[in-house]
């Protein structure tokens, strides 16, 4: 059977490393993002995934989320395997008692709650099929479900929100051979951190990351690939951490 991959987020920085090492497994990649087909990012990333469809869709829309993935599967056949890595950072950086109602349902409606509807839907369709393939869900979530931020509250707890919504998942579906993985990156060059490299560049070189790099991207696809393809199907539920070791609790 042959394997298809959605990927929230793909045009660009993790999304579009995970979809490119996807696609040179073999697998039928779609990618979904809010933005249009002309975007310069999406124009780029689809020119490196032949074959590779193209949705615009806003994940917050959970009515749509049907009609979507109707689309999809006729596009491509059945579905496979989700990355939901679609993800916003805080609004603003500043003091947690400054957080806003406003900033606070905009990073949860995105980072949490677009991700569970989504998953709910894909696995209802796994569900729904016989299959002799290996079917997984992946939760691109972070280091900051777990490591306090104080200046992006809103953003931690939407992601401590999405690394939850992996371990339910994790568990309605492991009787069924759906495997469900939470992907935690750490600190990655990507443009949604490039206003803050500087700072961050200084205190990694002091060994706030004990590899001493930032993470890039491709550090996600490759280590993507062994969860999607049933090399690691007994360990469902597991918490990885792409993050140079940045989370080892140190003294």
């Amino acid at each position: 059977m042959s394997q298809t991959a959605l990927i929230t987020g793909g045009q660009r920085g993790i999304g579009r490393a995970i979809a490119t090492a996807l696609h040179s497994a073999g697998f039928q990649i779609a990618l979904i993002a809010e933005v249009a087909s002309n975007d310069p990012d999406v124009n780029e990333t689809m020119s490196k995934l032949p074959g590779a469809r193209y949705y615009t869709q806003d994940l917050r829309q959970t009515d749509s989320l049907g009609g979507l993935l109707d689309r999809i599967e006729g596009d491509l056949g059945p579905l496979t395997t989700l990355i939901s890595n679609a993800g916003v950072p805080a609004p603003v950086r500043g003091d947690l008692l400054d957080v806003t109602p406003e900033n606070y349902d905009f990073t949860q409606a995105i980072n949490a709650r677009a991700g569970f509807f989504l998953a709910q839907n894909v696995a209802r369709r796994m569900l729904a099929r016989d299959t002799d393939g290996y079917r997984a869900l992946c939760f691109v979530t972070s280091v900051s479900a777990e490591m306090v931020s104080v200046e992006r509250g809103d953003y931690c707890i939407s992601k401590s929100a999405a690394a939850m919504t992996a371990q339910l998942f994790a568990a309605r579906l492991a009787g069924d051979g759906i495997g469900v993985f939470d992907i935690r990156p750490g600190i990655i060059d990507t443009p949604m951190t490039a206003g803050v490299r500087d700072a961050y560049t200084v205190r990694i070189e002091d060994g706030l990351v004990p590899a001493r790099r930032w993470g890039q991207p491709d550090d996600i696809g490759s280590t993507i690939l062994p969860l999607v393809t049933g090399q690691m199907a007994f360990a469902t539920g597991a918490v990885i951490p792409v993050d140079g070791g940045l989370s080892i609790r140190r003294l």
